[in-house]
């Protein structure tokens, strides 16, 4: 029997089937399936002899095909890969690097300044990649090494450690294993039909565990895909150009991609006919950005995927099958397969009672190994599921509340964190977004509570009059979950995975 213990097996099978075909492409460069996994095995070789096994490599660059290399090298020479989001504050950064502890630092030349700023950890050697690169035909190959490196490979080791927010303010870092993301993808690519003709138009940067879906469903099935620079996402036209001029047929991204599109007339300038699947993800989907793609993409496959980064990618889609209100909330839908995704009400008893509301909870083989170098918050969120008595089942906890229709279909409903008491009320803040939302001249909107006033606060983007915004949401919510202030904003802030920021909202009206 064959079966796929490391994402290396995918690499090499696809540069024996596919040795010429392109897989990855970024606007300055191009790379084979059979550059990759030659490529990748000269860094593996060249780390081999400066890391340990299932140890670190951090990146600190923009994603590219130089930093596909990079990290496939880290794999080769037995290690993980752990990307930095170049964009963050130094002393972040200095944090993230204080946790892992790796022996070696990529960056590139366009970063090279930026990461000269670090305070890298002992030990830890500040590298060029694409310096290193350049210089491929000088480096060697060394078989036996990479093999003996191999052998001892299982499926349980690291992949990747992506780090999110902490609500310490200490990031926290997911550790992913090779048996996830092989598991994962591969019922990906074949509930969605990913094929080998397929052009992926990945959008997240690597630290951020969406670019997870567009990387390797690439390797998995010998689709290309093409890596748009972040850039892009602040210029409609050459995105828009991009996409068609990549021909680019599947695109798996984060709501606030899709909406910063949709807002900034994006399609109306050129229109990506080839897209046939659009997937999105990481927050709730404004119907109204939805309706607007869908009337440019008529003929495309729209999905809503759920899921937080702690169990590799998402637990649970839905292919939108028919047409939604603007005051809708598009379904979190069905669980993947060998995904067992429930709820749990506070005394931890199961949920099934339609329109009742519990924890969304999942177990199964796509849960990571837990947060790295941090064995308090892994215990915190990992557990013993409470409803098996009987053996050892590992549970994940997401801190999100949910409920179920009458044909057993997730709806997310809001953080446990967003669910407040206000006016002797229980309030979902995300019903009063929505809301909002629905109203027209509103492009984003975002209520945040502000617990020592007990006020809540609407914060919003578009034309709308906020009086007028106001009075409208008199007509569609009780008086208690009206917002006491409403605040216009010329744009949406994001956090670095593209979610709304809804920390440094609070922060800003606690300066107004």
């Amino acid at each position: 029997m064959s079966y796929c213990n490391s994402v290396l097996d995918l690499i090499e099978g696809q540069a024996i089937i596919n040795k010429d075909k392109i897989a990855f492409t970024d606007p300055a460069k191009e790379i084979s399936f059979g550059q990759l996994y030659l490529f990748s095995r000269k860094i593996g070789t060249f780390l081999a002899g400066r890391i340990e096994k299932r140890s670190p490599v951090s990146f600190y660059m923009e994603k590219s095909c130089d930093a596909v290399v990079g990290m496939f090298g880290a794999v080769y020479a037995g290690g993980f890969y752990s990307f930095l989001d170049v964009r963050q504050p130094v002393a972040r950064a200095e944090s993230i690097l204080n946790t892992l502890k790796p022996r070696v630092v990529f960056t590139d030349a366009s970063m090279l300044d930026k990461a000269k700023e670090l305070s890298l950890p002992k030990g830890c050697e500040l590298i060029l990649l694409d310096e290193l690169i350049s210089k491929m035909d000088e480096l060697p190959v060394d078989d036996e090494k990479l093999g003996s490196i191999r052998a001892l490979s299982q499926d349980i080791d690291p992949l990747y450690v992506n780090f999110t927010s902490g609500s310490t303010g200490v990031p926290k870092g997911v550790t992913v294993c090779h048996r996830s993301v092989l598991e994962f993808i591969g019922y990906f690519v074949d509930i969605f039909g990913i094929e080998e003709g397929d052009v992926l138009g990945n959008q997240a940067p690597f630290d951020f565990d969406v670019s997870v879906k567009d990387v390797y469903s690439g390797l998995m099935t010998g689709a290309r895909t093409a890596l748009i620079p972040r850039d892009y996402f602040s210029n409609p036209m050459t995105l828009m150009d991009y996409l068609a001029d990549q021909k680019v047929t599947v695109i798996v991204w984060a709501v606030s991609a899709m909406c910063f599109v949709s807002i900034m007339n994006g399609l109306e300038y050129r229109n990506p006919e080839s897209i046939r699947m659009i997937m999105f993800s990481g927050e709730v989907m404004p119907v109204k950005h939805l309706n607007h793609w869908k009337k440019f993409l008529k003929e495309a496959t729209y999905v809503n995927l759920y899921g937080p980064t702690e169990i590799t990618c998402n637990c649970s889609y839905h292919v939108l099958d028919r047409e939604y209100e603007e005051n809708e909330v598009i379904p979190a839908g069905i669980p993947f397969p060998n995904e067992h995704v429930f709820l749990l009400d506070e005394e931890d008893k199961l949920v099934t009672e339609p329109g009742m509301e519990g924890e969304i909870c999942v177990t199964g083989t796509s849960l990571a190994l837990g947060y790295y170098g941090d064995k308090d918050k892994t215990d915190a969120a990992f557990m013993q599921n409470p409803l098996n008595k009987l053996f050892h089942e590992m549970m994940y906890r997401t801190g999100d509340i949910g409920r179920y229709d009458e044909n057993g279909i997730l709806y997310y409903v809001s953080r446990k964190d967003f669910q407040i008491k206000h006016m002797g009320h229980r309030i979902e803040l995300g019903e009063i977004e929505v809301a909002a939302m629905a109203t027209d001249g509103v492009t984003r909107a975002c209520c945040i509570y502000e617990p020592d006033k007990k006020k809540l606060i609407l914060f919003y983007t578009g034309d709308k009059d906020k009086k007028e915004l106001q009075a409208h949401l008199k007509e569609d919510l009780p008086p208690y979950m009206i917002p006491s202030t409403v605040k216009a904003l010329k744009e949406m802030p994001v956090n670095k995975n593209g979610k709304i920021d809804r920390t440094y909202l609070l922060k800003e009206w606690k300066n107004l």
